[in-house]
């Protein structure tokens, strides 16, 4: 016998909701996209984000806040990566479901859901 998953409390709704508001803004998604794939300074992310490094700082330091990246010292510098499993597993299924072009990917075979029992 399989179970409902327990629907999401209203704290995880709004949560949730935060998170992808901070995702929604495609120079932000780009930030975490390239800090999903290792350490980066403001830099490098900005050049290959193609924003200014102002606008990276910004962006990122709003990225830190909401906790999608992570900072640590280098000396002077600090050094952006996403180490949180959840973060990255939402950005490899994001870019799963979207192809190159920027239609939605084909999708693999669905996955059988209990019936809902209301």
């Amino acid at each position: 016998m399989t179970t409902t998953p327990p629907e999401p409390t209203k704290a995880q709704l709004e949560s949730a909701a935060g998170t992808f508001a901070m995702l929604s803004a495609p120079v932000r998604l780009h930030l975490v996209s390239l800090a999903a794939q290792g350490e980066y300074d403001v830099g490098t992310l900005a050049e290959r984000a193609g924003v200014s490094i102002a606008t990276a700082s910004q962006h990122l330091g709003k990225l830190r806040l909401a906790g999608i990246i992570t900072a640590r010292r280098d000396g002077r510098r600090h050094i952006y990566t996403v180490d949180d499993p959840h973060v990255l597993n939402l950005v490899d299924q994001i870019f799963e479901h979207i192809a190159p072009d920027g239609t939605l990917a084909p999708d693999p075979p669905l996955r059988r859901r209990p019936p809902h029992a209301d």
